[in-house]
């Protein structure tokens, strides 16, 4: 958490004292350190183009913010009850990450010995101490939701979670003669002595710190895993007493176990026992430029995973002091790496409660539209030339996109298929697609991003795959993560070959495409497709252009292209011309993007932020940023789609991009930004993406100028409504009147 102004701050290597400047935050000014000052956006080299820490909201505490308006949605009583139980489990398991990646980096610096500056002025050890006080609230504010909300409600709908200490004498002999049956045989009680090392604690992996007392009264100190492999929330069968279509009573595993230690302890007496929770470092570094075989490199920094350093300690908070100093001496950890929690320890596993057949206690189910379905004989591809399609999940289905692969793959005009792949999930429907078609002789090529994180594994998987079925696979590019996400068709046609491409914000995962807001973009455009294929020449080979016909492209043009885009709107304002922005995305921080949009601010622009996730940039500051307004929604679906809208005098542009406005998506990954050149669609996308967003007034919530966010009310009467619930009954309406959102678009050639 923030300090107040002047006030010194904890762990600070030397003193910060607010001085007086010409903004309401002043200038952080140092006063008794020598050390180099740096800043960076973490792993961007770049000079900070603004001198002023108070104008950058910091990252890691931006992402807090964010995560705090989920669990604000799990509080929120208009979403039905196990919706907001789903809430609680995302909060729970970003918390995860954000430890195992984000926190770990911080706590590397640290031990490193680098005073690294974060944009806003923070050393490593002001960020980790800032992350560990917000998180404390948070995690206080998790528990009363669970405790005094979510459990009442619960159980008010007779879904019980109870201990074990509430049930019948009956209901525990069930549970002791299944704790033998199926949980038993599956423990593994490690001792801790002079002859029994403290035992490797795994990442994420729940355990129960037991002390036993020995027949001459000496104390033992063991642990217990609790396993992965069995669920973490165990039912209880219902007797007679209860109605088995409407009653569901279920007690957590740890406490299941903890009640029947003494079978684990014969001859000992079980004096008490306590959960733990241990998360580790688990952000890998490859060298790339090293290594002479990339999966072999990557498969074995998957296994080194495993043993990263301990971020964070999660224990009950009834755990008497010697127990917690026990696992601070053996972990490694400090006591601020340890955070009492009031059971459960991983609310994360609450998602399990969804499987119930209580369809009244969740969404509404939604169905995807879907606009593609062959008609009269016509395929997708037949589709395309007759006009630019555009597709927005989940709302549209993404069926399409299989559609264009599997006409592809059986068209035998078709020769060639190329495709980038980032996250495809552990089932997809397009692998066995591109082995049919390299099979019937087409040449495929798909690129599979093995530095996809945490999803190293399965790509990894589908990549040996497609290469014993012999596709054409590339892994990426050294020192880049591709994260464009295309796909191209070359076809033999009447006037010669053709080719068509699907253009995308999202990745191609069939499960993700059902619950992040993405757009699809199909096209034949001659100057786009040859665009792609140059871009596909650059990933596959050693093609180094350094521009395109309509493209702009990570890490060569794109920054350069909406930094061009962002100065056109300024000279626009300066010269007495209306000027005006729209970008939405998942993320701003790259700080040089910032202090453009900053320029642009103050020369009168009007811009629009609908930022998701994180973002650094402070809105409503006198003299630098009065003309900017930030949003954020949370809500049914994660919002994804990555959208940038310029006025350009009258003459509006609008472009869809895989990218945020990151530093690591404009140097370090390759990225796609293309326009929608069809005005039609363009103006769909404004009216249904982006005013829409701006005019929501149930999910959205705007960012005041000290960080925190508040939520959006309807004014002067206006009907409030929910962005995704009106495009959700918009698209159900249209489903029954039209056909495909497609538009004509004019072709260099036709068959």
């Amino acid at each position: 958490m923030e300090n107040p102004p002047g006030e010194e701050m904890k762990g600070q290597d030397s003193k910060i004292e607010l001085a007086s400047s010409g903004t309401i935050f002043g200038r952080l000014k140092r006063t008794g350190s020598t050390k180099r000052r740096r800043s960076t956006d973490q792993k961007s080299s770049h000079a900070e183009p603004l001198v002023e820490p108070g104008l950058y909201i910091n990252r890691e505490l931006s992402w807090l913010e964010f995560n705090q308006r989920v669990l604000q949605e799990a509080c929120d009583q208009r979403h039905p009850l196990l919706e907001r139980v789903k809430f609680l489990s995302i909060v729970s398991t970003n918390l995860d990450e954000f430890f195992m990646i984000r926190v770990a980096g911080i706590k590397e610096l640290i031990l490193a010995d680098i005073v690294e500056y974060s944009p806003d002025g923070l050393t490593p050890s002001q960020q980790l101490h800032a992350v560990h006080d917000r998180v404390s609230v948070m995690l206080k504010e998790m528990c009363d939701c669970y405790r005094k909300d979510l459990l009442p409600n619960l159980a008010a709908q007779g879904i019980y979670i109870v201990k074990m200490d509430e049930l019948t004498v009956e209901d525990r002999k069930k549970l002791g003669d299944l704790f033998a049956r199926e949980i038993y045989p599956v423990l593994t009680p490690l001792a801790f002595d002079p002859g029994h090392p403290f035992p490797y604690i795994s990442n994420l992996s729940l355990s129960l710190a037991v002390v036993v007392k020995t027949p001459n009264g000496e104390e033992r100190f063991a642990r217990v895993k609790v396993p992965d492999v069995l669920p973490r929330i165990v039912q209880i069968p219902n007797g007679g007493s209860h109605d088995l279509e409407k009653v569901w009573r279920f007690v957590w595993l740890e406490d299941v176990i903890a009640n029947n230690l003494n079978l684990l302890f014969p001859g000992m007496t079980v004096e008490e026992s306590y959960a733990f929770r241990v998360t580790r470092n688990a952000d890998m570094e490859i060298q790339e430029d090293e290594a002479d075989d990339l999966i072999q490199s990557i498969e074995e920094s998957i296994r080194q995973r495993r043993f990263g350093s301990v971020v964070r300690v999660s224990i009950e908070n009834k755990m008497p002091a010697r127990i917690k100093d026990i696992l601070i001496e053996n972990l490694e950890v400090t006591p601020d790496d340890v955070y009492e929690l009031d059971p459960p320890l991983d609310p994360s596993q609450l998602m399990t409660l969804l499987k119930l057949p209580r369809p009244e206690l969740k969404d509404p189910t939604y169905v995807p539209v879907s606009f593609m379905a062959e008609e009269d004989g016509e395929d997708i591809l037949s589709s395309i030339r007759r006009g630019d399609i555009l597709l927005h999940h989940p709302y549209d289905s993404f069926n399409p996109i299989v559609q264009f692969i599997r006409s592809a793959a059986n068209d035998p005009n078709v020769l060639a298929i190329k495709q980038t792949l980032y996250r495809i999930g552990k089932e997809s429907p397009l692998i066995p697609l591109f082995v049919e078609a390299a099979e019937k002789g087409k040449q495929v090529a798909v690129l599979v991003e093995l530095k996809a994180r945490f999803d190293e594994e399965n790509n990894i998987g589908w990549a040996k795959q497609l290469e014993r079925a012999g596709v054409h696979v590339v892994y990426g590019l050294v020192g880049l993560k591709t994260h464009a996400k295309m796909a191209l068709v070359v076809r033999r046609e009447n006037d010669g070959l053709r080719r068509y491409v699907h253009l995308g914000t999202g990745n191609y995962n069939t499960i993700t495409a059902r619950i992040y807001t993405d757009l699809s973009y199909f096209t034949c455009r001659e100057d786009i497709t040859e665009d792609i294929t140059e871009v596909f020449n650059y990933l596959t080979g050693y093609s180094r252009r350094d521009s395109y016909k309509k493209l702009a492209v990570a890490p060569v043009t794109l920054r350069q292209k909406v930094e061009s885009l962002i100065d056109r709107e300024i000279r626009n304002a300066q010269n007495g011309k209306p000027g005006h922005m729209i970008l939405k995305m998942n993320a701003l921080t790259d700080v040089k993007m910032i202090a453009k949009i900053y320029e642009a601010s103050k020369a009168g622009v009007k811009i629009d932020l609908i930022v998701r996730g994180i973002c650094s940039l402070r809105p409503g500051v006198k003299g630098i940023s009065e003309t900017i307004r930030v949003v954020s929604i949370v809500g049914r679906y994660l919002e994804h789609s990555r959208v940038f809208y310029f006025y350009n005098a009258g003459q509006p542009e609008l472009y869809l991009s895989s990218a945020d406005l990151m530093g690591r998506n404009l140097e370090r990954r390759v990225e796609l930004m293309f326009p929608v050149e069809d005005e039609s669609l363009a103006i769909k996308i404004r009216e249904e993406v982006l005013d829409t967003a701006l005019a929501d007034s149930l999910r959205a919530r705007e960012l005041k100028s000290d960080g925190s966010y508040a939520l959006i009310s309807a004014q002067n009467g206006k009907v409030s409504y929910d962005l995704q619930e009106k495009t959700m009954l918009s698209r159900t309406e249209a489903a029954h009147t039209q056909k495909p959102v497609m538009r004509e678009a004019p072709l260099e050639s036709s068959t």
